[in-house]
C-alpha cells in the first residue's frame, strides 16, 4: 500500500538550520518572557512595553492581591506575627501619621464604590519629602487597606488596615513616585468611599 515519498535527503533541514531555528525560537522566548510575563505576572517591567500595553497594572495588581491573601492567612494562624514585627523584619519605612483638622479646605474630592470582594487602588503623583493630607471615610461597611508606594526600582509600604471604616493623617513621600492607597472590600455588600485630599502633588491616578 502506497502512504507517502521518502523524503530525500537533500530536502532535510541541516544542522545549521535546526540551529538557528534553536536561536531564533529561543530568542522569541526570552521576548515574550521580558516583554509580557513579566509585567502581567509580576509587575516587573524593564523594557517600558508592559506600561504601553497595561500589563504592568495587572501584574501589580496580582502582586497585591497575593501579598493581602498571604496576610490575611498569617493574620489567622495561631502564632502570627504582629504586623510591627513583619513591618521590622522586612525593613519597612514607617512615617509618622499626623492628624489632619476636621476643618481642612480639600483641594479634590474622589468617591467611588467597591462591590462585594472589589478592590481599588488610587495614587498620587508626589516628589520626594513632598506632604499630602488626607481623609476617607466608607459608608455601609467597612474595607481593608493598604498605604504603599512605587517608583522607578522602589517600593515602600507605609500603612495596613483591616475592618477600617475612616482614616485620616498626613502622607509623606518616600521617595519621587506614586504614593496613594488599595482598598479592598470584604464585606457582603456594596460600600461607598470618599477619599479628600489636599498637599504637594501634582496628579491623582486611579
Amino acid at each position: 500500500m502506497y502512504n507517502s515519498d521518502t523524503p530525500l535527503r537533500a530536502e532535510l533541514p541541516t544542522s545549521r538550520q535546526l540551529v538557528r531555528s534553536t536561536v531564533l525560537a529561543a530568542i522569541a522566548a526570552v521576548v515574550l518572557l521580558v516583554a509580557i510575563v513579566l509585567p502581567a505576572e509580576y509587575g516587573i517591567d524593564p523594557t517600558g512595553i508592559g506600561k504601553v500595553l497595561r500589563m504592568t497594572e495587572m501584574g501589580t495588581v496580582k502582586k497585591q492581591l497575593a501579598a493581602e491573601a498571604a496576610s490575611d492567612a498569617t493574620a489567622t494562624a495561631p502564632n502570627a506575627t504582629a504586623p510591627a514585627a513583619q513591618s521590622a523584619a522586612a525593613g519597612e519605612i514607617k512615617p509618622p501619621v499626623k492628624v489632619v483638622a476636621p476643618t481642612a479646605q480639600w483641594r479634590d474630592e474622589t468617591p467611588f464604590t467597591l462591590a462585594a470582594g472589589q478592590g481599588l487602588e488610587i495614587k498620587l503623583v508626589m516628589v520626594q519629602g513632598a506632604k499630602a493630607q488626607y481623609a476617607w471615610t466608607v459608608d455601609g461597611g467597612e474595607v481593608n487597606f493598604d498605604t504603599h508606594g512605587d517608583g522607578p526600582g522602589k517600593s515602600i509600604s507605609y500603612e495596613k488596615g483591616r475592618g477600617v471604616s475612616t482614616k485620616e493623617g498626613v502622607l509623606e513621600a518616600a521617595f519621587t513616585g506614586n504614593h496613594g492607597w488599595y482598598w479592598r472590600n470584604r464585606g457582603k455588600g456594596d460600600v461607598k468611599v470618599i477619599l479628600r485630599t489636599r498637599g504637594e502633588y501634582t496628579e491623582i491616578k486611579k
